[in-house]
């Protein structure tokens, strides 16, 4: 079993606070990567990278669908998010992420975790281009 990587995706790397939810609408920055549209925010108060999911009450009605896609995201979400957490302007600063499901069906694996891989990827050229703080 050597050599193998263990990936998690720990309470303390999910974003669960409201006030610092309601600063990534407010003063984040956003980008839309159908079938996702993806909020963030740097931050100076917390180092590391935190993120939440959604899906859309509207375009599902079942909990259950919402959960599964819910479930779906963060399973992709914490196999590729290596990357992101190597970023080296993340060193001094934290990221807030929020990922909201805008697709109006219950999607297929294969295709999230092909669609959260390109989020990343433009999240972390954003990242690069932007200045920080």
């Amino acid at each position: 079993m050597e050599g193998t990587k263990r990936y998690f995706l720990k309470k303390t790397d999910r974003l669960k606070s409201r006030k610092a939810i309601e600063l990534i609408f407010t003063e984040g920055k956003s980008f839309s990567n159908f079938p996702f549209r993806i909020s963030w925010m740097r931050t100076s108060f917390e180092s590391g990278v935190k993120a939440a999911f959604s899906a859309s009450t509207k375009n599902f009605k079942n909990a259950t669908d919402r959960n599964k896609i819910k479930r779906l995201i963060r399973e992709a979400y914490r196999l590729q998010k290596s990357d992101l957490q190597k970023h080296r302007s993340l060193e001094q600063q934290g990221l807030h992420v929020f990922f909201i499901y805008t697709g109006k069906e219950v999607p297929v694996y294969d295709l999230i975790f092909e669609k959260t891989g390109a989020v990343l990827r433009k999240l972390i050229k954003l990242l690069d281009e932007a200045p920080i703080a």
